[in-house]
């Protein structure tokens, strides 16, 4: 496997890690319109606090499951279409709530990276 991908591929679990763990309660400058945490962002977008924990699921579970597909690599497509289907909504919302283009870069980022992974497991 190509050491750019298995990079690719730890740089987004430890990123979506760092995002819903570590960063969860604190400011960031990527946030949507004014939110300081994450449940003020999801507050933003119009989305319950339900659907934030499931959201954080789905990223924790896709993200995990693309560092697995480094040794199992029948586990890439599906968490990296995931992990890509979770950033296009992402992006989605900010653009929703009129967010700058700039807030959106790093789920837009996510996504094309998601991208990369699919097309090289095909």
């Amino acid at each position: 496997m190509s050491y750019l991908v298995i990079a690719i591929k730890v740089f987004v679990f430890i990123s979506i890690l760092n995002v819903w763990f570590f960063r969860f309660g604190n400011p960031t400058d990527w946030r949507g319109g004014n939110a300081i945490s994450m449940r003020d962002e999801f507050e933003v977008y119009g989305l319950s606090e339900s659907v934030m924990y499931m959201v954080g699921f789905l990223k924790v579970l896709s993200a995990s499951a693309l560092l697995l597909s480094i040794w199992f690599p029948f586990a890439a497509v599906p968490s990296a279409s995931l992990m890509a289907l979770l950033m296009a909504g992402a992006v989605g919302m900010h653009l929703k709530v009129g967010d700058p283009l700039k807030k959106s870069l790093p789920a837009f980022s996510f996504l094309v990276l998601s991208v990369v992974i699919i097309v090289y497991h095909l």
